[in-house]
């Protein structure tokens, strides 16, 4: 069996005393603590940790789950495509219906970010409506996506044929944001109900 070194010894021996005198209210705080003495990472000071547990050392509790607010999901990582799906609409929108067309520049990224708005975006906020709980797989949810938001987009136009607006770009543009923005909060709300709930 290998040694311990001095090093790990006197890591050991800091992680007792920061429980003893400091008394962190949970693992984080004790990390914290023991790297203003000794300059490891986060996974090395674990380790040691877990393994003074494991030699009956210390005991660590385990900690309750809080329940979240809502609130508190808007941050989650789970909730990102949400924030990116507005902001992809919000900023392709404004692109395409106030960015001036003498620049070549904005014309080829407005190109760009429109074949996305048109042939991606809308199906990609049904999916995410339709299937809650269940994720399909990448190529799955893309051929899903393309395919929805095709019948979709003809919907729209179809729709927008018979109103005052008819088919012009700012109907097109206005109809198919307000449409993704919609069905992408569904699925959000939808979603942190869900979490509530389990």
């Amino acid at each position: 069996m290998k040694k311990r070194q001095p090093e790990d010894q006197a890591i050991n021996e800091c992680i007792l005393q920061t429980i003893a005198v400091k008394k962190p209210e949970n693992i984080t705080e004790l990390i914290m603590l023991v790297q203003k003495e000794f300059h490891y990472s986060d996974k090395e000071i674990l380790n040691c940790i877990l393994t003074l547990q494991n030699e009956g050392k210390i005991a660590l509790k385990k900690e309750p789950v809080a329940a979240t607010k809502p609130s508190t999901h808007l941050v989650l990582r789970k909730t990102l495509w949400y924030w990116a799906t507005l902001a992809f609409t919000a900023v392709t929108a404004a692109l395409v219906l106030e960015a001036p067309e003498s620049v070549s520049a904005i014309v080829d990224i407005r190109i760009i970010l429109g074949t996305f708005f048109v042939l991606l975006m809308p199906g990609y906020a049904l999916v995410r409506a339709l299937f809650p709980a269940r994720r399909p797989d990448a190529v799955e949810r893309m051929g899903l996506s393309i395919g929805l938001s095709m019948a979709l987009v003809s919907l729209d136009a179809f729709i927008l044929n018979f109103t005052p607006w008819k088919i012009t770009l700012s109907s097109i543009v206005g109809t198919l944001a307000l449409l993704i923005v919609t069905l992408a909060t569904g699925a959000f709300l939808n979603g942190l109900r869900r979490r509530a709930a389990t």
